[in-house]
C-alpha cells in the first residue's frame, strides 16, 4: 500500500486521511499540524500515523496532502521541495477549491507530480463528513500522472471525481460559496428582518423551515425556473415596491441584496412566462436595474 503524509490537518486534511486509511488507499505515515497537541489530535481522529514536530521529521512518502489555508499551501510545498523529503515521482495534492495546481510549482520542479482534489462538501463536523461522504463531487485537475493515483483513490472511498480546467478553478469556486456559504448570510438576513418585524429569532427559525426546505426540493426536482414562486414571478410591482421601502427604512445592506437576487429572479420570471413583461420592466425600473 502506497503511503501518505498530511500537512496541515484540519477538518478537511483528518476527514480525508481517516476516509483513505480506513479504505485502505493509503497507509497514513506522519501528519504535521500547526502545533504538536493539534497534530496528535488529528492522528487520534484519523486512527493512523504519527504525530510529526516537524517537516524535518517526517520520513518520505508517495503521496503529500496538503490540506492547510490556502495562503500557506505554496508556503508549505516551498517548504517540502526544500527538505530533501520529496522525491522525483512523489505526488503532491491541495484540496483547495479557489487555488489550481500550480501553486504546488515548486514540488513539480523538484520532480513530483503534482494536482489538486476539491471535495464540494461542507466539512462543518469531521464526523459527519465521514458518515456522509459517499457521493461526495470532487473536482479534480494536474499532473496526469498525479490524477493516475488520486482520482482511483478518491473514488474507492465514496467520491464522485469530475475534471475542471484549472484556468475557471476560481469562478468554480466562487459558486460553491454562493450555494453554500451565501445561502447562510442569507437566511441570516432573512431571521434578522423576521426578529425586527417582532417575530423572535427561535420562533421565526421553526417558521422558516418547512418553506426553506420546500423551496430546495422544488429546485432539485423542477429547477430553478420552475421553483421561483411570489411577487416577482407573478409580475407584483406593488409588493415589490413596499418590500423596498420597508427595507430601505430598515437595513441598508439587506436591501441590496434584495435588489440583486430580485434582479436575477426577474430574469427567471422572464424564461418562465409567468408575468407580463411590462410588469416585469417595471420591476427592473423599481430595482436599478
Amino acid at each position: 500500500m502506497e503511503t501518505l503524509n498530511v500537512i496541515g490537518a484540519g477538518r478537511v486534511g483528518r476527514t480525508l486521511a481517516h476516509l483513505l486509511q480506513r479504505h485502505q488507499v493509503f497507509a497514513v505515515q506522519a501528519v504535521l499540524n500547526g502545533t504538536s497537541d493539534s497534530a496528535r489530535a488529528a492522528v487520534a481522529f484519523i486512527g493512523a500515523g504519527e504525530a510529526a514536530e516537524a517537516l524535518a521529521a517526517m520520513a518520505p512518502a508517495d503521496v503529500w496532502m496538503i490540506t492547510t489555508p490556502d495562503r500557506r499551501i505554496a508556503v508549505e510545498c516551498e517548504k517540502l521541495a526544500a527538505s530533501g523529503r520529496l522525491r522525483p515521482g512523489d505526488a503532491v495534492f491541495h484540496c483547495s477549491g479557489a487555488l489550481a495546481s500550480s501553486e504546488l510549482a515548486s514540488a513539480a520542479a523538484a520532480g513530483a507530480r503534482v494536482a489538486s482534489v476539491h471535495p464540494l462538501k461542507t466539512f462543518a463536523a469531521p464526523a459527519d463528513a465521514i458518515r456522509t461522504f459517499a457521493g461526495t463531487p470532487c473536482v479534480a485537475e494536474g499532473d496526469p500522472a498525479a490524477l493516475d493515483v488520486l482520482l482511483p483513490a478518491f473514488e474507492r472511498i465514496g467520491a464522485r471525481v469530475l475534471a475542471i480546467d484549472r484556468a475557471q478553478k476560481t469562478l468554480y469556486h466562487a459558486a460553491c460559496v454562493i450555494v453554500s456559504n451565501d445561502l447562510v448570510a442569507l437566511l441570516e438576513a432573512g431571521l434578522r428582518c423576521f426578529q425586527k418585524a417582532g417575530i423572535a429569532r427561535e420562533a421565526a427559525s421553526q417558521m422558516i423551515e418547512p418553506i426553506v426546505r420546500e423551496t430546495v426540493d422544488n429546485v432539485f426536482r423542477s429547477g430553478t425556473v420552475q421553483a421561483l414562486t411570489g411577487p416577482v414571478a407573478r409580475g407584483d410591482d406593488l409588493v415589490v415596491a413596499r418590500h423596498l421601502e420597508a427595507l430601505t427604512a430598515s437595513d441598508a445592506q439587506i436591501t441590496a441584496i434584495y435588489r440583486a437576487l430580485a434582479g436575477v429572479a426577474v430574469e427567471l420570471a422572464r424564461e418562465k412566462g409567468s408575468a407580463a413583461d411590462e410588469a416585469l420592466a417595471r420591476i427592473e425600473a423599481l430595482l436599478g436595474w
